[in-house]
This record gives C-alpha cells, structure tokens and sequence, in this order.
C-alpha cells in the first residue's frame, strides 16, 4: 500500500517519504544580497531533522529585479552558492533531500524600479505598470534562468524546481491575459518556458530530476482552465519537465470570474486531472495539513507526493507527527524517541 511514509524514487532522486515541503518566502534576506542567513539554516534544516522527505528552498530569483522584495534569496552570483550549500549539506546529514524553486517575479517584483513582464499590463492599479521585454531581453533572461540552474548543481541539490505559477515571470508568458506580445514569444506562449526548461536541463545532471510548479487554473474573468494547463504542460513535459507541482491563481486580483477554494484539498482535483492527463508524477498541495487527509491523496493515488505548506510552518516536525497519528514506522532522531 501506498501512504506518505512509504519511499518514493523519481529520476535519480530517492526520497525516503513523500512529506514535500513546498517553497515559502521567507522574505528574511538580511543586505538585500541575495544570500542565505542563518534563519534560512535553522528553518530548513529544522524541517530535515523533522523528518520531511523532500524540501525545496523558497523562490531564489535569477536576477536583483527578479525578486518580489529586497529580501528574497538570489542565485545570480557565485557568492550566494556557498549559504546554500550549508544548508544542503546539513539537511543531507538528517536524510532529507533539497530542491530549489529558481524564478522571477515579472510584473510583481514590487522592489524593482520599473519591473519587467512579456507586455506593459500591470498586476493591479496599486501595482507598478511593467516595461515589456525585449525579445534579446527574453532570451537574455532564458540565460539567466540557465546560470542560476548551473549555481544550483554547484550548491549540490537534489532537484530544481522552475517556478510557473503564481502569476510570476513564466506564467505572465503563457497566460493569454499578460502576454499580448507579437514576436515569437507572443506567437507561441509557451516558448519561453520551454527555453527556461531546456536551458535548465543542459546544466543538471542526466539523472536529475526538473520539477515545475504551474498554476493549473486562473480565477479571474477570462482566465484559463484546466485544459488549457493539460496543454501547456504538455509542451513543457516534452521540453524536459520529469515532474508538475501543480498549484492555482496568483494571476491577478480576484473577481467575480472565480475564486479559490478555501476547503480541505481544494487543488488536489488539478493535480489529478495533470497526472492523469500526461501520464506524468505530480505533486498536491493545497490544505492537506491533516495527515489522515495527505495519506488518502497517496493512497487513492491522485498524487504521487504531497507538499504542506502551513503544517510545516507551525510544526517542523509534521511528518513524525503525522506518522505517529497514522501509526506508521519511520525513523525518529534518537534524541527525540522519548517523545514519540
């Protein structure tokens, strides 16, 4: 039987449960550097001595301007590769494995002077309105997301994930509603990923596994679907994604054209409908902190791995609590026995 404790192997990654922790900003960037500080070392490394599978680092941006504050992580710079690899290093000891979620924020970069997206359309009238690319400025940024892959493998994790949700740089690309461009990355919106995926891949290992994180629906008037995602990601499987971290929205303010769900697995439906439709892993997330309700999403086989974001936040030991509950084996810190 199939549960969240039980092992789970994808590429060359081995994972020893499928507990993920998905990428949160922590917005805890101390010179406005990019590099690591010792609240991201205690606050990941926690979670590895908590038992979690598979951690992947928050959104670390490709550029200063990539970032949505001053205070994000950054992998532009050979400089911010040795905090990471601290923080890799030590999670690796407590038998965890490390992605890192590598993006741009687009349009929502709130601390860059003029922010840059595929068109001129700000995120809200609140927001700064966004230069629009270049083309030699999208392929320019294609490199970038290209060096900061190589800076990744350097740092030694496990796995990359390519950020295209959210409403941020990649998703602005592909979404009809923020790329009114008419060169070739208009003419074809999924062009641009495809190049961050393919230029992604040629820096990382054969046996490393690339995951994506996509929003599989918008909520807003005019917004794409579920099938318009199964389409989109199918040009991005065949560019080279081995994995979907499929998430929703983030694409613009909320009206009267949808709204995200507030209930338990709210998402979980999306991730179904990708896995199935591709034929391809994917991971859940989305209100799965109750640990009989994360097991089920395994056990009924609509994920293959499931990431808990506020669990994880107010717990960092949510996987050997969640073993416990269940009453399932798995391999508690010495130290910690007594408590469990």
């Amino acid at each position: 039987m199939k549960d969240i404790l039980s092992p789970y192997t994808v590429k060359g990654m081995e994972l020893k449960n499928r507990v993920v922790m998905p990428p949160m900003c922590q917005y805890s960037v101390e010179n406005k550097d990019g590099i690591a500080t010792e609240w991201h070392y205690l606050h990941y490394v926690s979670r590895a001595v908590g038992g979690t599978g598979l951690i992947i680092i928050e959104m670390t941006d490709v550029e200063p301007d990539g970032r949505i504050s001053d205070y994000d992580l950054g992998l532009w710079s050979d400089e911010q590769i040795p905090a990471l690899k601290r923080i890799v290093d030590a999670c690796h000891s407590y038998g965890a494995k490390v992605g890192i979620q590598i993006a741009h924020a687009g349009r929502k970069a709130e601390d860059a002077e003029v922010p840059v997206a595929p068109s001129a359309i700000a995120f809200d009238e609140r927001s700064k309105l966004p230069r629009a690319l270049t083309t030699e400025e999208v392929k320019m940024m294609v490199e970038k997301f290209g060096n900061a892959a190589a800076r990744a493998v350097k740092a030694g994790f496990d796995t990359i994930e390519i950020h295209g949700a959210h409403g941020y740089l990649i998703h602005q690309f592909h979404s009809p509603l923020t790329n009114n461009r008419e060169d070739e990355y208009g003419n074809d919106l999924t062009l641009f990923g495809r190049e961050v995926i393919k230029a992604a891949k040629a820096e990382m290992p054969a046996d490393m596994p690339l995951l994506m994180r996509i929003s599989a629906k918008e909520y807003v008037e005019g917004g794409y679907g579920i099938q318009e995602s199964i389409a989109f990601a199918k040009e991005y499987q065949k560019a080279g994604v081995d994995m979907f971290h499929i998430s929703s929205g983030g694409e613009g303010t909320i009206t009267a054209g949808g709204r995200p769900g507030t209930h338990a697995a709210y998402q979980v439906p999306l991730a179904k409908g990708i896995k199935e439709a591709l034929q391809v892993p994917v991971i859940a997330v989305g209100r799965l902190d109750d640990p009989a309700l994360a097991n089920a999403v395994i056990g009924n086989e609509d994920a293959d791995l499931v990431a808990v974001g506020r669990g994880l936040l107010r717990n960092p030991y949510w996987a050997l609590e969640a073993a416990m509950q269940l009453k399932k084996e798995t391999q508690v810190p010495k130290q910690y026995t007594g408590g469990f």
